[in-house]
């Protein structure tokens, strides 16, 4: 009788978890398998490997949904009270037919215990992806939704930065720079410490600076790092400077919100064991893409609870920031019981435009390795269209989107043109403007780096920080009220001699007789912005702007202007009026107990792309580099340029590291159309006052032929085609040669590579004598490894290591 009964009691068992199952898999069973595994996916570390195109945020979204509706509860054992014949049937009956009125006891029975929305942190790398997943969030889940913390990077730590960044001996109400802000800082520290701006570039400066500080490396850690090199310690002099600048404006650059943050979770233990209890479910999207910070931050963030990543490591594109690919390729080492999920089928393209991607991607080998798949209709085969140079290359593609929006009705949004670098936009918008073609560039001048907006931003900025000092510099005499540079410098030494800001030396004029002759001036800025001090105390961000623009006589100095020049102006403060009234709007949305201010909307803005600005629906085509196009989809994408030492940039051609990553940007790019895709490139082109004949890019090589069709007409290379000819070409758009007829194999012109072997002596140019160590075959080519005598291991590209280097006798 006992055994029976065991028998009976693991039966109900089994029958209370299938009902449980079905149960909780109801509100997903519209998503494939892949999709609800990664949804119900237990508590331990999960890595979500999900291609372009696989509906992440939609797993992204349900994950969250499955998390506040049930609790992650498959993994519970059964309470003992609930396994009874009664229960179990009414289980069973409510999976197969769900009845309202049952729906609180069969959740009781099931044992729900839903998770708090404020514990789980949804973390994602753009202000477009968080603004889509809190939409999508609140639609599906309610007000609760908004609770969720969700956003950027930048956009959580500034969160936890103004609640304890006290502690680190800054003003919660900090100021964010933008590069623009950082660049001006930069040279100021440049000229105090007599160091040439010439052989320190400002630009080249910051990208130093930003990547110590990716790598967590404060002014000592690098001073003490570089302290026997002359040029990188002058730098450590600079960063020193820098820094010390930026604290004492109570400034923080976009690299010290996360290295400040990881700062201080590791630096006050009570602040962490805060957070590591508030995140049981710790989320970050595009993972891929993550630097050295990012990670460590993640990492602590997650200590106390559920760790889920998601990211395709065949998108890994900006290395070159300091993103380390080896983040995601490491998750399962890192942590040995990782759950690991691949999502795969694609909803976005065309079965052909993934033959395509599979096809190329699978030339890397610094890859986890999946493949895409639809259920999509193949469509239309990838075109390659050959141009005789860069304007016959632009006039290709304006007269396509004029034919096909003519043909078949398709809008002007409907069209991305990428290139690799923005030196390739100028004959392609020249082109466009030709054709009536609308479009717009994305990474050129931003929003917010405009004159006016800046102006504007700057005096919003010092109402809530009065010691930025280098925004007040900024609008001290803009518009112009009299107070020349000469002023500006006395009143900044001033300041500093007895260490004060320059709004608290402008407090005590009368303890300063030499700035005498300027104190009225002085002192009426000084009254004006101490009353509008006052009204950001009382009024909404929105109400005032428009105060700050009337009192401060920016709106009659705009208005005063030449006419075409004033209008565009005014609509730039009309923009920006109405991106505060959406901030102000977005966070009432969201409910809870959060209100719109000046300094929410201030670090919004210093958080904003142009590509938060993209409206996909408009009437323009969208001109952008591969990079940007991260995340984005488009009925038709060009992707222009596809030639060798271009696409693939010439670096990458010696770094096999570095072709793989351009590899992969050729990935994003074409996995952004959803229906066509058009390849071209030229046989001329000029850049930087050079004249090139280039070949094919070897990633053409690398698609399927029976997906691929050419659109060129053969031709030989040209040095410098007449006009005439360059008018005929124009009709070889249309010409069906043979893909075969034209080089479109992408070898570089060098001689032939010779065959090389693992044990073969070898002496370079460069690096000198080496033993090969290990030879793969790679896209037509070979990886060398190497060990040289002089420079340890290298990994060189055998086609291009020819040219440099021979066997030994």
């Amino acid at each position: 009788m006992a055994l029976r009964g065991a028998c009976r009691l693991d039966d109900l068992t089994q029958r209370y978890l299938a009902a449980r199952r079905r149960i909780v898999e109801g509100p997903y069973a519209r998503m494939n398998p892949a999709q609800r595994e990664a949804v119900l996916a237990p508590d331990r570390p999960v890595l979500i490997l999900a291609g372009a195109g696989s509906g992440k945020t939609t797993v992204l979204v349900n994950r969250i949904d499955y998390l506040l509706r049930f609790g992650n509860i498959l993994q519970d054992p059964p309470a003992p009270g609930r396994l009874t014949e009664l229960s179990v049937g009414l289980l069973e009956a409510y999976a197969e037919h769900p009845d309202p009125q049952a729906e609180r006891t069969v959740m009781e029975l099931i044992g729900v215990r839903p998770v708090k929305p404020w514990t789980v942190l949804a973390v994602t790398f753009t202000n477009k992806a968080a603004r889509e997943l809190r939409e999508r969030l609140i639609a599906q889940l309610g007000p609760c939704g908004g609770e969720v913390v969700a956003g950027t990077f930048h956009a959580v730590c500034a969160r936890i930065l103004r609640r304890h960044i006290d502690r680190l001996g800054y003003p919660s109400d900090f100021t964010v720079y933008d590069t623009d802000d950082c660049k001006k800082l930069v040279k100021e520290c440049l000229k105090s410490l007599n160091i040439d701006d010439k052989k320190f570039p400002a630009p080249q400066m910051l990208g130093v600076i930003g990547r110590a500080k990716d790598l967590l490396q404060g002014p000592d850690e690098f001073e003490a790092l570089y302290r026997d090199d002359y040029r990188m310690s002058r730098i450590a002099k600079l960063y020193t400077e820098y820094q010390r600048r930026l604290k004492a404006a109570g400034a923080l650059d976009f690299d010290d919100m996360i290295r400040l943050t990881v700062k201080l979770l590791q630096s006050c233990p009570d602040v962490l064991e805060f957070y590591q209890r508030r995140f049981a479910y710790v989320m970050v999207d595009e993972y891929q893409d993550t630097n050295h910070a990012q990670f460590v931050l993640t990492e602590l963030l997650a200590g106390g609870g559920v760790l889920m990543v998601v990211g395709d490591d065949d998108q890994s594109i900006y290395r070159f920031r300091g993103a380390t690919i080896e983040n995601i390729l490491g998750f399962e080492k890192r942590h040995g019981d990782a759950y690991v999920v691949r999502l795969e089928q694609n909803y976005r393209s065309t079965s052909t435009i993934l033959d395509c991607a599979n096809r190329t991607i699978a030339n890397n080998f610094g890859r986890k390795g999946k493949r895409l798949w639809t259920e999509n209709v193949e469509g239309e085969p990838a075109r390659l269209y050959r141009a005789d140079d860069s304007y016959d290359e632009a006039r290709f593609v304006a007269d396509t989107i004029l034919a096909l929006s003519a043909e078949e009705g398709s809008g002007y949004s409907d069209f991305a043109v990428l290139y690799r670098t923005n030196a390739q936009s100028a004959a392609l918008e020249e082109s466009l403007i030709k054709s009536g073609v609308p479009y717009r560039i994305f990474g050129g001048m931003k929003f917010y780096e405009r004159k006016e907006v800046k102006d504007l931003i700057a005096y919003l900025s010092i109402l809530v920080n009065p010691a930025d000092d280098l925004r007040l510099r900024r609008i001290l005499n803009e518009p112009k009220r009299g107070i020349g540079e000469a002023t500006v410098q006395l009143l900044e030494q001033t300041a500093a001699e007895h260490g004060l800001t320059m709004l608290e030396a402008m407090a005590r004029l009368e303890d300063f007789p030499a700035l005498a002759r300027q104190a009225e001036r002085l002192q009426l800025f000084y009254t004006m912005v101490e009353d509008l001090a006052g009204a950001a105390a009382l009024l909404p961000p929105s109400e005032l702007l428009a105060q700050v623009a009337e009192r401060t006589g920016y709106l009659d100095y705009l208005r005063a202007q030449d006419q075409a020049d004033g209008r565009d102006r005014l609509s730039n403060l009309d923009t920006l009026a109405d991106n505060i009234r959406n901030y102000e709007r977005g966070i009432e949305e969201q409910g809870g107990d959060e209100v719109p201010t000046l300094t929410g909307f201030l670090e919004n803005a210093a958080l904003t792309t142009d590509l938060d600005q993209l409206d996909e629906s408009a009437g323009y085509v969208s001109l952008m580099t591969m990079h940007a196009a991260k995340g984005l989809e488009f009925p038709v994408v060009f992707v222009t340029g596809m030639e060798e030492e271009l696409f693939p940039s010439a670096r990458s051609l010696f770094e096999p590291e570095e072709l793989e990553e351009e590899r992969r940007l050729f990935y994003v790019a074409i996995t952004r159309a959803r229906q066509r895709l058009y390849l071209t490139c030229a046989r001329l082109r000029r850049t930087y006052n050079l004249t090139r004949n280039p070949e094919v890019s070897r990633f053409v090589a690398e698609l399927p032929e029976d997906r691929l069709e050419n659109l060129s007409v053969a031709r030989a290379p040209v040095t410098e085609m007449p006009a005439t000819e360059k008018r005929q070409s124009k009709a070889g758009y249309a010409a069906g040669a043979t893909l075969s007829s034209v080089a479109v194999k992408g070898a570089p012109r060098t001689a032939p590579a010779p065959a090389f072997a693992a044990g073969d002596v070898v002496v370079h140019k460069k690096f000198g004598r080496g033993t090969v160590q290990s030879v793969r075959a790679t896209g037509g080519d070979q990886l060398l490894e190497i060990h040289f005598e002089q420079q340890g291991l290298k990994k060189l590209m055998a086609n291009f290591a020819v040219n440099m280097m021979q066997k030994e006798g």
